[in-house]
């Protein structure tokens, strides 16, 4: 007969080889469960071509960085008793992080009537966010939202001085509301003109086919390597709906007014300082044969005092002695650019930054004179 301590060793040895073989199932199992969630999330296809595997992979990397941004607008009613606030949904558009301290970028005509704004991030969390500055004249906005670092992804930024007319673009954004949207196009121009909803014009826009609708607005437009090349901002569409051509704010101009807007709450715009003749007054003085017909520029009328112009020695609309006006000087010319008029004297200073001395060709007294002036921040911005 077996001892007592014999059977408890047996007995033992049983419970651990039992105990064994239940660890191996439950861990087979584990192991099986998340192979069906893993396959479940990112289908193993196939019969992928190399071209959209690339543009998968883009789109996993790039669309953490996309943000979906809902406004609303705050109405008050006057009751018998009580002011009474009501928040009416007012619609949606898109942005993309700029840096981990929770500065969101989006175009302005997006937020631009909003009281309040959130901020959806790509796992879904809501945020509510606030303006830093805006420059509707660019339609740029940036917000901001006070998410952890970790769930704040910057997109990466890339150049548009060199982009080609049929280079590959992704768009991503919320178009009519639908999270997380991909299309895909070309480049299909170059070197466009929009109109801010300041009157402004935005110059070097992009053009593209990528399929941009409501909702697109204030996201961003990438090259085949995921970087930002600009900013989905409008279409060319007589319904309001997608006809095959879109339009981007350059990120040339977007890496160039967002620190700004982010450092010192405005844009620094170059600027002489004065104020000018409207361009119709002028037409109409050479009209009238008060100045030669082939002359062409913006007047100054009044000088701000210590301004670019007024340093420069430009002279402004004033009375003489016996009390005839005498004009202002006429500025034809900046640099080697020709000046048309007030748009063009605005092109032409944007193609500038503060603290620039530029050559003015001006008319003055039935002649021509160079002046250097150097350029001022506009304090109007």
């Amino acid at each position: 007969m077996d001892s007592p301590s014999r059977k408890s060793s047996a007995i033992q040895r049983w419970l651990i080889l039992i105990l064994i073989v239940l660890i191996v199932l439950m861990t087979g199992e584990l192991i099986r469960r998340q192979f069906r969630q893993t396959s479940y999330q990112f289908p193993m296809a196939t019969n992928l071509t190399q071209s959209e595997i690339r543009t998968i992979d883009l789109f996993r990397e790039a669309s953490p960085s996309v943000v979906h941004i809902r406004t609303a607008e705050i109405a008050f009613e006057l009751g018998r008793f009580s002011l009474n606030q009501s928040k009416t949904p007012q619609g949606s558009g898109s942005g993309f992080i700029w840096n981990r301290r929770g500065h969101i970028v989006t175009n302005y005509h997006v937020i631009q009537n909003a009281d309040e704004m959130t901020v959806t991030l790509a796992d879904n969390s809501t945020w509510n966010a606030y303006r830093v500055r805006v420059a509707p004249s660019k339609d740029l906005a940036v917000l901001k939202i006070d998410a952890p670092e970790n769930l704040l992804k910057p997109i990466e930024i890339g150049a548009s001085s060199n982009l080609q007319v049929g280079q590959t673009v992704l768009a991503i954004g919320n178009p009519f509301g639908l999270d997380q949207t991909l299309t895909t196009g070309i480049i299909s121009g170059l070197g466009r003109e929009i109109i801010s909803v300041t009157g402004r014009s935005i110059r070097n826009v992009i053009q593209t086919d990528a399929a941009i609708n409501p909702g697109n607005s204030g996201g961003p437009l990438l090259d085949s390597s995921g970087r930002l090349i600009g900013m989905n901002t409008a279409i060319y569409s007589s319904s309001h709906v997608y006809a095959g051509i879109g339009y981007a704010v350059p990120v040339d101009l977007i890496s160039r007014f967002v620190p700004q807007l982010i450092e010192y709450g405005k844009i620094q715009s170059p600027s002489l300082n004065f104020t000018g003749v409207d361009d119709f007054v002028t037409g109409k003085l050479k009209k009238n044969g008060v100045l030669p017909p082939s002359i062409h520029g913006v007047m100054v009328q009044d000088l701000v005092e210590g301004g670019a112009a007024d340093q420069a020695g430009l002279l402004e609309i004033r009375r003489d002695e016996s009390g005839k006006i005498v004009l202002g000087d006429l500025i034809m010319q900046m640099d080697e650019t020709p000046i048309m008029g007030s748009n063009s004297l605005l092109d032409a200073l944007e193609d500038h930054k503060v603290g620039d001395v530029v050559t003015l060709t001006i008319f003055r007294n039935n002649r021509k004179l160079k002046l250097k002036a150097k350029l001022q921040d506009w304090k109007n911005e």
